[in-house]
């Protein structure tokens, strides 16, 4: 029984101590995610402004620009993979990839080749684990993203889409992360950045509707170039800005469920080391009266 109890004991301490490290994470996801929730919330206007009047002068005016432009025979297609660097968030970048694994069999049976670009440590293990290829990876900030690695990430698609997939590049450009919903709920999206398919954040018109008009200095073909990296620059630093908020929230839920598993092991072994020593108690009552029965009897 002795034994049995300092067992028990032994795992109240654990699981006490476990609590401890999930309680702190749980605070610190909270005290982060309010900072990450004001940068998402900063970046939203100028990313659906920027998107809006992109996919406005794309559809609105007579262009054929490489940015609203389908490919004729798309062979390759980029998938950008947005998770996190660290664990213990529960399904966040789980969910994120198994979305991923989708899309790449939906592309594939398209008949286009899929690229992969990686964001996070999470993805990067899980690529090296099964022996995958991809194209480029990026690691380390993923929950306070900067807008230099936006702006790196940002060119190097650009040059793949630019430069076409019979060339090396890439026709399409997909991205894949977890859009922020609320504090308990962050859903994985497939968002298709290039090239633009419809507009985006912009009503259709009526058949009364007078739609804009667009002047353009010095050409069209040329403010578009000075859009294309400003439109992606914005759409992927908000997907990382998005991507952020949502691994402080999956963590501090994450910990929370843990810190209560932890409150009921506690309370389970404290049961259960509170019967051992009840028994233990008894079994001690039980020798001491049948020791003092023995000596009575030998007199």
């Amino acid at each position: 029984m002795g034994a049995q109890l300092r067992v028990y004991r032994q795992k109240i301490r654990s699981a006490q101590t476990t609590k401890k490290i999930t309680r702190a994470m749980e605070l610190i996801s909270a005290s982060r995610i309010q900072k990450a929730q004001a940068r998402m919330a900063a970046s939203g206007p100028y990313a659906r402004a920027v998107t809006r009047a992109v996919s406005a002068v794309a559809t609105y005016s007579n262009v054929d620009h490489v940015l609203t432009t389908e490919r004729a025979n798309p062979k390759r297609a980029a998938v950008v993979i947005f998770t996190s660097d660290r664990g213990l968030a529960g399904a966040f970048s789980s969910q994120v990839i198994r979305e991923a694994n989708e899309l790449r069999t939906r592309l594939e049976d398209e008949g286009r080749e899929v690229v992969h670009y990686l964001i996070g440590r999470k993805a990067v293990s899980y690529f090296a684990f099964r022996r995958r290829a991809a194209e480029k990876q990026w690691t380390g900030n993923t929950d306070q993203p900067e807008f230099a690695t936006a702006k790196e990430i940002a060119d190097t698609l650009v040059d793949a889409f630019v430069l076409g997939g019979e060339a090396g590049g890439v026709d399409e450009i997909h991205i894949v992360y977890n859009r922020f919903v609320s504090l308990v709920t962050q859903s994985p999206e497939i968002v298709r950045v290039l090239p633009l398919e419809v507009v985006d954040g912009v009503e259709e018109p009526g058949s009364a509707d007078v739609l804009p008009l667009y002047e353009f200095e010095p050409e069209v073909d040329k403010v578009l170039d000075a859009l294309l990296p400003v439109y992606i620059e914005s759409r992927i630093f908000n997907a990382m800005l998005q991507s952020a908020a949502s691994e402080h929230a999956a963590r501090q839920k994450a910990m929370k469920s843990a810190s209560d598993n932890a409150d009921k092991l506690i309370l389970d072994y404290t049961r259960l080391a509170n019967n051992a020593r009840q028994a233990e108690i008894t079994q001690q009552i039980s020798e001491i009266v049948g020791g003092a029965d023995a000596l009575s009897s030998a007199k």
